[in-house]
């Protein structure tokens, strides 16, 4: 076992007593060297020169009941033990000049004894790991006996020794990532990462932070989620705000962000305070900050570094400490390179730059995310509806496919849920819902110059090879031009199911029973036309 260290204030009151008669009192500082279970081998006694005539007498008393102990007489030069500033200063400096060897001896810091403050001071060094020590903590005996040493505890700051705390640490590290992810249980290697990593920066940074990703992704979210953590930490106490930068334009930009005086610009009619300002104390969250304009990028970056700004039309300057987190779906390092964003603001909210994976490089995440979106969506309509086992598989296996872009990411999931929750019938999402979504969805997804060509003019359409001259000449030219149109559609898609899904695309979703193959059937056979022959002539 390591020699014993103890530091520790003298006790002005506990520690006193001249006549014959202290030695039936208990005093810390002498009874601390008493203890049969363990020696003490050196005592760094601390004190005030008012109070040195004590110092000497406990340290003659412990050369009494523990020769083996040195005490060491240290004079503090502190005027006002209840000044906190003056008691840590005269410590810090007394530690600073002190050889600790924690190789071969061990140290307890005394907090038994001295004014609060000191006892805060001594816990505080030693939480920083500045004394390499443990706190010692005396009590005296339950009943009085001359003599009698009473108890002491240790406590060791170094949390990582309890396995309990530690446990409890993790758990809750654990549970403000899941809360992050609004407790969905993601799959995504690379994403559960990322948010662990995000969660602590967000506990242990006031940085400015940068989240890159598609438009959907979940910036905007995620912002919003990082807020209500820190808020329920307590390291912020004001609000969250949120701006879109791509819809500031002109005045009104620099006027939303930083407010204005009163005829600062026509139509200034008012003074406005400007959302950094209502920030304060907050969180701002400026999303799609690459579309910012240069004044405004110039204003916002002076606004971060001093945590002051200028209103416009104002010549006295406001001040506001907000966090700030930045979202952009560009890649800012070429916006830079471009000159259309400043290298200096970027490089001072790119610290902690997060890239949020879209929906499609997540496919293990769809699942977990359709059983979220349907709980909140039992949540907001009081009715639970499930998929059938089999429609189940079929979306599945179309969403987590190369065909399913996903290119409005989790809007385009969260759409899609809600369609299949409000159209399913008796709480059941049935393999005919199923199909007429993903039709909805390649609908949707189809590249512009597809859907053009596929209605191009110049794929003609002869009726004539369809229909009997006479029946084209008794419709009217409306019927015409919509049957051609439909020929056209028909001639595209690879099923009659798709081509129902194009044709109907908006009517279909007032329909409980949606059976786009039937209804375009049945409107071919008005004309005396079948699927088959209108294909014939691919």
């Amino acid at each position: 076992m390591k020699p014993i260290t103890v530091i520790g204030f003298l006790g002005s009151q506990l520690d006193s007593g001249r006549g014959a008669g202290r030695w039936s009192k208990w005093r810390p500082s002498v009874a601390i060297t008493q203890h049969e279970d363990m020696v003490v081998a050196r005592m760094e006694l601390l004190y005030t020169r008012s109070h040195i005539d004590l110092a000497r007498l406990v340290q003659k008393d412990i050369a009494t009941v523990s020769p083996e102990t040195e005490v060491h007489l240290v004079e503090l030069p502190i005027r006002d033990p209840w000044d906190f500033e003056e008691v840590y200063g005269a410590l810090y400096d007394w530690t600073s000049s002190y050889h600790f060897d924690s190789d071969s001896a061990q140290y307890w810091l005394n907090i038994t004894t001295g004014t609060h403050v000191a006892q805060i001071c001594l816990f505080l060094l030693a939480e920083s790991r500045t004394i390499p020590g443990v706190i010692l903590q005396a009590s005296p005996p339950k009943r009085q006996v001359d003599g009698a040493a009473g108890n002491y505890a240790l406590i060791d700051l170094d949390l990582s020794r309890y396995d309990a705390l530690a446990t409890r640490h993790a758990q809750a590290q654990q549970d403000a990532v899941a809360f992050l992810k609004s407790h969905i249980p993601t799959r995504n290697p690379r994403f559960n990462q990322l948010i662990a990593e995000i969660e602590q920066v967000a506990g242990r940074s006031r940085a400015p932070m940068l989240l890159v990703g598609p438009t959907g992704a979940g910036k905007s979210f995620l912002a919003r989620r990082m807020y209500e953590l820190k808020k329920a930490r307590h390291q912020i106490s004001g609000a969250f705000v949120e701006v879109n930068c791509a819809t500031l334009r002109g005045d009104s930009a620099a006027s939303t962000l930083f407010g204005h005086k009163k005829g600062a610009f026509t139509g200034a009619a008012a003074e406005r305070a400007g959302l950094l300002r209502t920030a304060d104390q907050g969180l701002l969250f400026l999303d799609e900050i690459g579309e910012l304009g240069a004044d405004e990028q110039a204003m916002l970056l002076m606004a971060i570094e001093e945590k002051r700004f200028y209103p416009m039309g104002s010549d006295k300057e406001v001040s506001s400490d907000f966090q700030l987190i930045a979202g952009t779906n560009r890649d800012l390092r070429l916006e830079v390179s471009a000159g259309r964003f400043r290298e200096d603001l970027f490089a001072r909210i790119n610290l902690w730059t997060y890239n949020l994976p879209g929906l499609a490089q997540r496919n293990e995440d769809i699942e977990p995310n359709i059983d979220h979106l349907l709980v909140q969506h039992a949540q907001q309509t009081h009715r639970t509806e499930r998929f059938n086992a089999e429609a189940r598989k079929r979306y599945l296996q179309f969403a987590q496919s190369p065909q399913a872009l996903w290119s409005g990411n989790f809007r385009d999931l969260h759409a899609s849920v809600t369609r299949l929750a409000t159209l399913s019938t008796s709480g059941r999402i049935t393999e005919d819902q199923v199909e007429a979504e993903i039709g909805r969805l390649q609908w949707l997804w189809k590249r512009p110059e597809a859907v053009a060509s596929s209605l191009d003019s110049s794929a003609e359409v002869a009726l004539e090879a369809l229909l009997p001259g006479d029946a084209i000449e008794a419709m009217d030219l409306f019927d015409r031009m919509q049957l051609v149109s439909v020929v056209r559609v028909c001639r595209s898609a690879s099923s009659l199911s798709e081509a129902g899904r194009q044709l109907f695309q908006a009517s279909r979703a007032q329909r409980a029973v949606v059976n786009d193959a039937d209804r375009l059937r049945k409107y071919l056979q008005k004309f005396g036309l079948s699927w088959d022959l209108v294909c014939a002539a691919r």
